[in-house]
């Protein structure tokens, strides 16, 4: 990481820019970041480029944390800290959600930070026609996460039972196989289910999406008992926003043995275009994966 000294922006050297998204920079922007804090309760201000004739006119919405806790050396101890990671995660979130239901956001990277302001407005300058172009992509469209999970299967003689089944085994042995039978038989009624909820989902998309990314599936505390076997994020106009919704929430009454959950409408994070890594002008930037919240 480059050190830099106190500039003139009004960044000391005990700070570090921490960006959150960019957004066109309209009254609507400004009236947003009026009164929003982010990180540690910093105020958060719009950063614009160096001058320039080029349109649309963007903005980074940004603000000062401290160089203690975000440079490059202090990060890699604090993203082994889950509490102090999921703090700056949610307050990153809150203000790019925020930004989001008064305008068009495309949000970057968590711990997207840099030197000065200096330095993130020349980025901004770099990275223009990337972020303009995205930015008109993304112009009333928000992010759905559709998830599938399998219900938890039940054991022993629970899975095989009721009056009018099988007849008892005679053999301990007999018995035991009988119920790994009956166990198999309904794991695979169930994924077939989770595959067949899977299909209606994608069909339902092909209507009303216009983008579709797949994360990875979660697991271990994210999930609970249930197994997560679909991860997915839709980018879907806002004129069909609840159109979509009814659909998936439809959609999924069909299916019995699954769990089908829609959150959102997010800001769209599964479909913001990651800035390059500039060693020279970023202290650091690392992606925790989809970004609003599960």
């Amino acid at each position: 990481m480059n050190t830099t000294h106190g500039t003139t922006d009004g960044t000391t050297d005990g700070t570090l820019t921490y960006v959150y998204a960019a957004a066109p920079h309209t009254q609507r922007l400004r009236d947003a970041v009026a009164g929003l804090r982010g990180i540690y309760g910093s105020p958060v201000m719009l950063l614009m480029a160096p001058p320039s004739t080029r349109r649309p006119l963007l903005a980074f919405a940004s603000s000062h944390v401290p160089r203690r806790d975000f440079n490059e050396d202090a990060l890699k101890n604090h993203f082994e800290d889950l509490e102090w990671l999921e703090s700056v995660a949610r307050a990153h979130h809150d203000v790019v959600q925020a930004l989001s239901l008064r305008t068009a956001v495309l949000p970057l990277r968590m711990a997207t930070v840099y030197q000065d302001d200096d330095r993130a407005g020349q980025a901004l300058a770099e990275q223009h026609n990337a972020f303009a172009q995205r930015l008109a992509e993304l112009t009333d469209h928000t992010e759905f996460g559709v998830k599938v999970y399998l219900t938890p299967t039940r054991s022993g003689t629970e899975t095989t039972g009721t009056a009018s089944g099988p007849p008892a085994a005679t053999t301990p042995g007999k018995a035991y196989l009988q119920r790994r039978k009956a166990q198999h038989s309904a794991q695979e009624a169930v994924y077939s289910q989770a595959q067949r909820a899977a299909a209606a989902i994608e069909a339902i998309a092909a209507r009303y999406a216009s983008r579709h990314a797949r994360h990875p599936t979660q697991s271990g505390a994210l999930t609970g008992p249930a197994e997560n076997v679909l991860n997915d994020a839709y980018l879907v106009p806002d004129t069909y926003a609840e159109q979509f919704r009814a659909a998936i929430v439809e959609a999924a009454d069909a299916f019995d043995s699954v769990r089908v959950e829609v959150t959102g409408p997010w800001a769209p994070y599964s479909f913001a275009m990651a800035p390059p890594e500039r060693p020279e002008t970023t202290a650091t930037s690392t992606s925790t994966g989809q970004g609003h919240p599960s």
